[in-house]
């Protein structure tokens, strides 16, 4: 009987069940992981990043990791996934650009055999996941409009500042945001419009609202950290104090939680970087391994985190938010230290 990559590593794991699979998994060869991530341009991707080379798969030998950047634009990641196709890696780990234009790409490195793994962001069509591990975007747009509301006022005048158009992060915080505008009619929004996720689209784009409308703004609802830091500096380039202008960010970056520990930043809406990361890796190696393998990420409950590991089984899984406010801002920066 021919015995292929997956078949050696798979009786390797069923071996070693008992001690934990690492050990005897390095007599077989690794098995090839290619992380396709949006971009490495910013704090949370390079977080992921650096969080998934962490995975302990990697340092054993049971697995290799390469990432891909890329770039933010979809044209690259899908040149990425036909190098990964080409050099016949064992599996993707996709953080794709756009919702709508990840899928095709997906769909190419499954007729070629390999499995495809979300992580983060998500395209449109989740079936063509194997699995995937992610937050819930449209909860976290829900709390970051309500600080910014509970703080503002239930008729304030507020700014909201958005991702890159078309992806799934953008799309479903958006659509939590205005889950709360609903319930909330006296809010007015003097002003929509994307940075990009960049903190220094951020700051301009502020700069110019403030310009526009002065101290008729009263919260800014930032779709996530960098530009929710740029929106800060923005305030206070244009004269004001940051303290008196409630914004809301969303990933828990360390200038983000260092802003809420000014009172410079309402909330940061943390999100777990590491568990995403190790997590999505851990749903590759179980499918490629089959049920002898054990996961290693924190963030699964036999490991003492939260989320239930369930055998693998699951094909989507919810990594919890945190809340990052002035009451545990520096429990969470002694923690990320």
């Amino acid at each position: 009987m021919k015995m292929t990559r997956r078949s050696l590593f798979g009786a390797a794991a069923g071996l070693c069940l008992a001690t934990g699979f690492s050990s005897s998994a390095a007599h077989a060869e690794a098995l090839k992981i290619a992380a396709i991530v949006q971009s490495l341009n910013t704090e949370y991707n390079v977080l992921w990043a650096d969080a998934a080379k962490a995975h302990p798969a990697l340092s054993d030998g049971t697995a290799t990791l390469t990432i891909l950047d890329g770039r933010q634009d979809v044209l690259t990641q899908s040149n990425l996934f036909d190098t990964a196709i080409t050099e016949k890696y064992d599996a993707i780990v996709f953080i794709p650009v756009d919702v709508d234009a990840g899928n095709e790409p997906i769909e190419r490195a499954k007729a070629a055999g390999i499995p495809v793994f979300g992580s983060n962001t998500v395209v449109s069509n989740t079936a063509l996941y194997d699995a995937y591990i992610n937050s819930n975007d449209v909860e976290a747009g829900e709390l970051l409009a309500k600080a910014v509301i509970d703080k503002a006022g239930p008729d304030a005048k507020i700014v909201i500042l958005e991702g890159m158009l078309g992806q799934s992060a953008q799309v479903q915080r958006l659509e939590g945001i205005q889950k709360v505008l609903k319930d909330n009619p006296g809010v007015t929004v003097l002003e929509q419009n994307t940075a990009n996720w960049s903190r220094a689209e951020a700051i301009t784009l502020m700069e110019n609202v403030l310009t526009a409308h002065g101290k008729d703004v009263q919260g800014v609802l930032a779709e996530n950290d960098e530009m929710a830091v740029g929106a800060i500096e923005g305030i206070r380039n244009h004269g004001l104090d940051p303290k008196s202008v409630p914004v809301a960010g969303v990933d828990g970056i360390k200038d983000a939680l260092e802003a809420v520990k000014r009172g410079e930043q309402q909330m940061s809406i943390l999100q777990d970087a590491s568990g995403q990361a190790q997590g999505a890796i851990d749903l590759a190696l179980s499918k490629l391994a089959g049920e002898s393998y054990k996961p290693r990420a924190a963030v699964w409950d036999v490991n003492g985190g939260k989320l239930a590991w369930n055998g693998g089984k699951e094909q989507h899984y919810y990594v919890p938010w945190l809340a990052v406010t002035a009451e545990n801002v520096d429990a969470v920066l002694g923690a990320n230290k």
